[in-house]
């Protein structure tokens, strides 16, 4: 009887597995409506008060979006002084929606990624996850890995979807 033998196991296939690395700290939004005169306007001397007003730990090791939820005239200062007070005790910031700051977490982990260790190796990027990934994340692991990898895959090493092969030089 012959030894089964882990192909797979085996093989120089990297995998990679996003849901490892991507963070999962909450997410919240800090909204500039309530500092609205009227939800119209934003008044400065009033607002740069409110702020010092704000207990700000509470948005400590959090992942933050800056928006205003109402059509307003917000200048952009604004949103840039949230920045300043958030930068000391958020895990991260951006201006926008959950949408902008999740391509905005996905960007800070994905540049991190030392490419050269994957120069030539076929890769997998691992598909299912528990946590959601967003698609800009994939689509940002292709443009990154693409120009070293020999190939790759989408999918679980045993059971892959082929998306990129380097033709022979």
């Amino acid at each position: 009887m012959s030894e089964i033998v882990n192909r797979v196991s085996a093989s120089q296939i990297i995998s990679i597995n996003l849901e490892e690395i991507y963070p999962q700290e909450d997410r919240v939004i800090f909204d500039l409506k309530p500092f609205l005169w009227q939800e119209l306007i934003l008044k400065e001397q009033d607002f740069r008060q409110s702020l010092k007003q704000v207990d700000w730990e509470i948005y400590r090791n959090k992942w933050v979006a800056i928006q205003c939820s109402v059509d307003a005239i917000v200048p952009t200062w604004a949103f840039m002084l949230v920045c300043t007070y958030l930068d000391p005790v958020s895990k991260g910031y951006s201006v926008g929606d959950l949408s902008i700051l999740e391509i905005m977490i996905s960007e800070s982990v994905i540049t991190k990624f030392d490419i050269e260790s994957f120069r030539d190796r076929p890769i997998v990027i691992k598909g299912c996850s528990k946590f959601p990934i967003p698609l800009f994340a994939y689509g940002r692991m292709i443009s990154l890995l693409q120009p070293v990898a020999k190939s790759l895959m989408f999918g679980e090493p045993c059971s892959t979807v082929p998306l990129f092969k380097k033709g022979k030089s």
